[in-house]
C-alpha cells in the first residue's frame, strides 16, 4: 500500500516518506502491534490545537488529490 502511495505521490510532482512519530491517532493502537498502515493523510499544516493553528491549502489540495488516487486504485481492485 506505502508503494503505491509513493508511486501515486511521485505522479502529483510530491515525495512520500516514511517514518514514525507519536501522537494521538487511532493509528497507534495498530502501529503498536506492528501492522503497517497508512497515515497523515488528512489536512497539511501545523499549530494543532493551538491558537496559530493552520492548513497549508496548497499542500492539502496535493493530499486530497493522493488520496482520491488511493481511493480509485483500491475501487479498481476486485474483492478478496
Amino acid at each position: 500500500m506505502f508503494d503505491l502511495a509513493r508511486a501515486l505521490a511521485a505522479g502529483l510532482g510530491e515525495e512520500l516518506g516514511e517514518r514514525a512519530v507519536g501522537g494521538g491517532s487511532d493509528a497507534n493502537f495498530l502501529a503498536a502491534l506492528d501492522v503497517p498502515l497508512l497515515d497523515g493523510l488528512g489536512a497539511v499544516g501545523s499549530g494543532a490545537h493551538a491558537r496559530d493553528e493552520h492548513i497549508d491549502i496548497d499542500a492539502t489540495v496535493a493530499r486530497a488529490a493522493l488520496v482520491a488516487g488511493l481511493i480509485h486504485a483500491f475501487a479498481d481492485q476486485p474483492a478478496a
